[in-house]
């Protein structure tokens, strides 16, 4: 492969999903990223997590979070942008995951409030009743200082994974409205607008059938704070996000859909994420190559540059590769629920479907981008560990993205749940068209669902991992060759 240069993002997207929908306009975002954002999200990156103002100085409750000037300046681009908003105005998801993943090959850290700003907007525009609807959407969709930010809260001290057994925060009916006693433990965009969190009803029934989907806003009628910041969490990466722990004290709600369905809206806002987490991790994984190209070009060893070494040059052809099978992948994932994502339940073959392309998905980019990241700190030598040069921080990012929103534990056994009850992979491999080695992959995970639940799960990494993989290759040979890599 002769390395001519590497496309930006903006140039990938307009040569692998020439119809994509987001125009030009990406072009103009990418290049913004490059003449500022770059340096705004550097400096935002060092000033670690920001600072939480819990009272004003008269004591009052005021649970404020100081950021620092640039990131407002960060996160006001993207929604200028219509990240949220053109998913409403244009009835597609696909140009807010555009955004999104030139987003992400600058800073994929910032793509999150993006991404559970989204999935609050489509729980509201599905599920609020009609006069809270028009009351909060108009908001949260927004281009300008007055947007409104979403969050989704759903884990708690005990877990994420586990909804069912950990979910302790309790609703109580209050004539039309509701209110939640309970604490969040890991709740990212603390301090947003407006938040989706899942709760249990007084009187249902335990797991994950008993839960509902709630819908909370910061402030009460009176202007209020409706719900409490305890802390805000020091993470390695993602650090300009606040995550912190939200304690609800009677604070006001409103449920959102039927309470007996909460499960299946929780686990819609949740595959909107996992799409953009996929989305996300490819463009970290483009980034990761680009970094390590770049530097390759201009560092010489053994009388040449070290990118014509022939050893680097097959890792950057291997590494390319897995770029080209990730995008496909994560897209691929990203236009099925742009097709089904308007669904309620009971949902179409269509839908269990995409929630296994979602669950293969989400594994496979996320760890992928992990390796790349990895790797690319390995080619820069002793600078790749040096914070100066940023590239370490592309390893910090990408292990978030392995475990925000599911761990691959999370996404095997939802995957695996999905197999067992729908026959999701007999569709998915039909989808695919029969590809090379499809017998293989069926008759894999045949073997499998015919053991019992325990022996199953024992064996279930290897058979997921490579049907991910598989599903990767499949779709990746499909996407034409890019001009300037060849």
């Amino acid at each position: 492969m002769a390395w001519e240069g590497m496309p930006s993002p903006a140039a990938l997207l307009a040569g692998w999903r020439p119809d994509s929908g987001a125009g030009p306009d990406l072009a103009a975002h990418d290049r913004w990223w490059l003449d500022e954002g770059r340096a705004l999200s550097e400096t935002v990156d060092r000033a670690g997590t920001p600072a939480l103002i819990a009272h004003d100085r008269l004591g009052r409750p005021v649970d404020r979070i100081a950021f620092p000037a640039e990131y407002r300046r960060l996160l006001l681009r993207g929604y200028a942008e219509g990240v949220v908003a053109r998913a409403f105005d244009e009835d597609s998801l696909l140009p807010g995951y555009c955004i999104g993943y030139v987003t992400s090959f600058h800073d994929a850290g910032l793509y999150c409030p993006y991404t559970v700003s989204l999935a609050t907007a489509v729980a509201v525009h599905k599920y609020a009743p009609d006069a809270l609807r028009d009351a909060v959407l108009p908001r949260l969709t927004r281009r300008n200082e007055g947007v409104w930010q979403g969050a989704t809260w759903m884990t708690e001290a005990g877990g994420g994974s586990d909804l069912g057994a950990n979910v302790a925060t309790c609703a109580r009916r209050d004539g039309e409205r509701w209110r939640l006693e309970g604490d969040k433990y890991f709740a990212s965009n603390a301090g947003a607008e407006t938040a989706i969190v899942a709760a249990r009803p007084e009187g249902a029934a335990a797991g994950v059938r008993g839960l509902a989907l709630f819908l909370l806003l910061r402030e009460d009628d009176d202007g209020a704070l409706n719900y409490r910041i305890r802390r805000l969490k020091d993470k390695i990466a993602t650090r300009s996000v606040p995550t912190g722990e939200i304690a609800l004290g009677g604070s006001e709600a409103w449920l959102l859909g039927a309470a007996d369905t909460g499960i299946y809206l929780i686990m819609e806002a949740l595959n909107v994420s996992r799409v953009a987490n996929s989305i996300a991790a490819a463009a970290l994984l483009q980034r990761a190559l680009a970094e390590a190209v770049r530097f390759a070009s201009e560092r010489r060893a053994f009388g040449r540059a070290v990118v014509d070494q022939p050893l680097f040059r097959r890792q950057t052809d291997a590494w390319w590769t897995s770029l080209r099978e990730c995008f496909a992948l994560a897209w691929a994932a990203a236009d099925e629920l742009d097709v089904v994502w308007r669904e309620r339940p009971p949902y179409s073959e269509r839908y269990h479907r995409f929630r296994l392309l979602a669950h293969l998905a989400k594994l496979h980019t996320a760890e992928q981008a992990v390796q790349c990241a990895k790797w690319s700190m390995e080619a820069h030598g002793g600078n790749g560990a040096v914070a100066d040069f940023g590239v370490e921080r592309l390893l910090r990012e990408a292990m978030i993205l392995s475990i925000w929103e599911g761990t691959p534990h999370r996404q095997m056994l939802d995957g695996l749940e999905v197999m067992q009850r729908q026959q999701a992979h007999e569709g998915l491999i039909e989808w695919l068209g029969e590809p090379a080695g499809a017998d293989t992959q069926r008759a894999a995970i045949a073997r499998l669902l015919e053991q019992d639940a325990e022996r199953a799960q024992g064996d279930l990494e290897p058979v997921f991992r490579e049907f991910a993989a598989w599903t990767a290759r499949a779709l990746g040979e499909r996407l034409p060759d890019f001009p300037d890599v060849q």
